[in-house]
Formats: structure tokens, sequence, C-alpha cells
């Protein structure tokens, strides 16, 4: 578990080395009837092989070395090595473990410091303790409480994030007013699931169409609300773009500026189409060139 402070560097067990006499034996051992998972294995310059396993909710890995047999190290393979592996139910991997072929010297048992052990060998008589208190099994349930409402809260933000994207996805025209001289499409595809990207088609009466590009600060479910506020400001205002588009956009800056905060704002670009006069007028409202 990783400090939440940094007044300290990082400090935590890599490898633990255990001497073996054939790794591969060595490796179906841990792998197969200890249930470990493999974490690395290479060769090292020195021609040697180097093997690391761990158990599956471990942080320090188990160093597997084949030694020569002309090498200090070779007289160090067997015997009790002082590692001890935590589980919150001793009896449990006691069992399993025995099953799997897994030669325990001695039978769960509680000494007199507290707590439950067992002492196990590898196949190179390497011997490792198994033991457990009731404070691991209280702290891993607390842990197994916290990490499921974490899963269950990402699981919630998940599903309002699409609820909000198909929510958003209705307030892009759904209907294109139909023009006999302009062929037009949009689509807007967010950064995020939903975002402050916009863009619409008002019908602004017979063969007259006003476009709308628009981008709003910020990203996510703040963006797509504030981008909400402003089709809706826009829809309900268009009325005055028929003669007017200065002054709807005008009221469309005040209502969008009363209703939201200081460091809100939004680009736009609005253009009004008249197909009879053939003639397009766009206003500007500080929008990217390269956008439109």
């Amino acid at each position: 578990m990783l400090r939440p402070g940094r007044e300290e560097p990082y400090l935590s067990i890599q490898d633990i080395v255990v001497f073996v006499h054939d790794l591969e034996v060595s490796k179906r051992f841990y792998l197969q009837q200890l249930g470990f998972e493999l974490i690395t294995e290479q060769r090292l310059p020195t021609g040697e092989r180097w093997i690391e396993v761990a158990p599956p909710d471990g942080s320090a890995n188990l160093a597997l070395v084949e030694p020569k047999p002309d090498s200090p190290e070779y007289k160090l393979i067997g015997g009790y090595r002082w590692v001890l592996f935590m589980t919150e139910d001793v009896d449990a991997k006691y069992k399993e473990w025995s099953e799997r072929g897994v030669r325990f010297t001695t039978a769960p048992e509680t000494p007199g410091w507290g707590g439950t052990y067992a002492r196990f060998e590898d196949p190179d008589g390497n011997a490792f303790g198994l033991e457990g208190f009731d404070e691991v099994r209280q702290s891993l349930e607390l842990r197994r409480q916290a990490y499921a409402q974490k899963l269950e809260s990402e699981r919630r933000t998940a599903q309002e994030l699409e609820i909000a994207r198909q929510v958003q996805a209705r307030l892009f025209p759904q209907i294109q007013p139909e023009l006999k001289t302009v062929e037009y499409a949009g689509i807007c595809v967010q950064a995020r699931q939903v975002g402050g990207d916009y863009f619409d088609f008002l019908n602004l009466g017979p063969q007259r169409l006003g476009w709308i590009v628009g981008d709003v600060s910020g990203k996510g479910i703040a963006a797509a609300l504030l981008m909400a506020n402003l089709q809706a400001s826009l829809r309900s205002q268009s009325a005055l773009a028929f003669d007017e588009p200065e002054t709807l956009l005008r009221s469309v800056n005040r209502l969008f500026y009363d209703n939201t905060g200081d460091s809100a704002y939004a680009s736009l670009f609005f253009a009004d189409y008249d197909e009879a006069a053939g003639r397009l007028r766009y206003v500007n409202c500080g929008h990217c060139r390269v956008c439109w």
C-alpha cells in the first residue's frame, strides 16, 4: 500500500533470493502447486537464468537462482529461509496446497505469539512459513469493502456518463430542414463521452436555415451542461434571427452570461442562409476560423 504522503522516499522489498537445484522443477512447483505468478524469466549477461515469481496478492518477488556447484551460494540450498507468507485463512490454504502435493512439515498451529502458523518446503528443502492473524483478516475485509465500493462507484459513474451521452446526442439536430440548392450534414464526436462541442441547424422559416457551430469551455459533464444551456438559449431566441441575427446573438450572449459562472464561456459561429435570395450572412463570435 502506497503511503499517501511523500515526506519520505518510497521503500519496499523487491526480491528475496531462493537458491535451487533445478529451475524448471522449482518453477513448476511455485506456479502449479502454489499458484504463484511468473513475473520474469530471462538470461543474464553471465549466461545464468533468472526467474522471478510472486504470490497473486504479494508485493515482493521470489527470485529463483540456480547456483553453480562450486559456488558458496550452492551450500545455501535448503533450510529455513525465514520467508513468511501471509494469508487470511491458514487452514484453507493449508488444505489447498496439501491437495496439490505441497509438503508441510508442520500442520497449522497457534503459537504463543498468537495467530496461526504452518511451515512447508519446496522441492529443494527450502522451508517457508505460512501465517495469519485476525488483524490481517479484518484489514483484508476492509480493503475488499473499499474496493467493492470503488468498483460500484465507477460502475455508476460509467452508467451516468452513458445516460448523459445519450441525452446529449438527442440535443444535436435530429431533423434537417430541406433545401433545394444546398446539401449539408453535421456530426459531432466528443473527445470524451460528453463535452462542450456543439452544432445545430435552425429552421428560420420557408427557405431559411440557420447553421451553428460552437465550443463551450471545459470538458466532460460540466461542458455538456453549458452546451445544453447554450442550445436552449439559441433555440428559444431563434425567432429573432429571421431579420436580426445580431439581436439574436446579443440576447443569447446575455442569457448565457447571466446563467453561467465567471470562468465559463463559449465561442460561436452563426450563419443565416436565405435560399430564395441566394444569400449567406454570418456572425463569428470568437470561433476559430479553421473550425468552420
